[in-house]
């Protein structure tokens, strides 16, 4: 994902109110603090805790209390955090150290670490298959490993940037957007090897990318639009406007609704109507740096990582120390 916050305007957003009205808000913030950037974050239900991305470590909060309860450090320039349940692990993707580090849920403590390939991003734990996926955004490859032994298993080369993943374990597929070229890379995960790569329609800057698996539909966020693909066929379906600037999605299953979160401090809400048609429901105004994010199914919450930025002379946006904090949306 991309790492660095780039300044853009503030969409002035309103609820638009079509077939459907999710009405989300935002309901609470947890508080990170600190300096640096961020990039995924992700929930662990069961466990209520939230692992965050910052800097050079995973700070973990309660999804309770809001409370901080720990953190994972020495992990540079990390993007995401993947988790195992059933095996009590987790790992990150340490872009600047070309790594995953392996550490205990329970005590959070690091049991090893393992190589991978330049710049992993996006990080995935296929339970089907007991391994873990690195995407190495600037190497072009992926790096699977075992989660037990940390021994690569294999390193498959795709080319070009890759982005978010998701995968089907039910057609033994991994899917994983590739920036530069607008395309989805498809991987046979038995066979560990690249199986077809298929353009995204309309689309320019795939970054985040999210699954409806009922209806075989893959969701990849681009400049201003989401692109929907057919995962059987690759074939595009259709597409929808979002904001600029977004670098996380998701669907909810049980309510058919599609996420975007932008960079310019708004969240796109679309409700899936039919298999070929997406309307945009709301737009929530966050907080302009709130492009990544993530949601919950289980409680159908929405977190959006957010902070106070001040511009810099290379054009990037400069965060402010100790202002990072998630936004908490639930539907009211």
């Amino acid at each position: 994902m991309r790492k660095l916050i780039a300044l853009a305007g503030c969409l002035v957003a309103g609820v638009v109110l079509q077939a459907v009205d999710p009405n989300y808000q935002v309901v609470s913030e947890i508080h990170i603090g600190g300096a640096g950037g961020w990039d995924y974050l992700i929930v662990d239900p069961a466990a209520h805790r939230l692992y965050v991305s910052h800097a050079t470590k995973i700070v973990v909060a309660d999804t309770d209390t809001g409370k901080i309860v720990g953190e994972i450090p020495d992990t540079p320039g990390v993007h995401g955090f993947a988790i195992a349940p059933s095996l009590g692990r987790g790992f990150t993707s340490n872009g600047r150290a070309n790594s995953s580090t392996i550490v205990d849920l329970k005590t959070l403590k690091v049991l090893g670490t393992v190589p991978t390939g330049g710049n992993p991003d996006s990080i995935r734990y296929l339970a089907d298959r007991e391994e873990v996926w690195t995407f190495n955004h600037t190497g072009g490859s992926i790096t699977v490993f075992d989660p037990m032994t940390a021994k690569v298993i294999a390193t498959i080369e795709v080319g070009g940037e890759l982005e978010e993943a998701v995968d089907d374990p039910a057609v033994h597929r991994v899917y994983v957007n590739v920036e530069d070229k607008g395309t989805i890379a498809v991987i046979d995960t038995v066979k560990h090897t690249t199986v077809a790569t298929w353009p995204i329609a309309d689309c320019e800057g795939p970054t985040g990318l999210a699954f409806d698996v009922k209806n075989h539909l893959l969701l990849s966020a681009c400049d201003g639009r989401m692109a929907v693909t057919d995962s059987r066929s690759g074939k595009p379906v259709t597409s929808f406007p979002i904001a600029d600037g977004v670098d996380g999605n998701g669907f909810d299953p049980a309510t058919g609704l599609a996420f975007a979160s932008s960079g310019t401090g708004v969240l796109t809400i679309a409700h899936e109507d039919a298999r070929n048609k997406f309307t945009v429901v709301q737009t929530v105004t966050t907080q302009p740096s709130g492009r990544t994010m993530w949601l919950e199914p289980s409680t159908h919450r929405v977190y959006v990582p957010v902070a106070m930025t001040t511009p810099v002379p290379n054009g990037r946006a400069g965060i402010v120390p100790d202002t990072m904090k998630v936004l908490v949306l639930e539907r009211k």
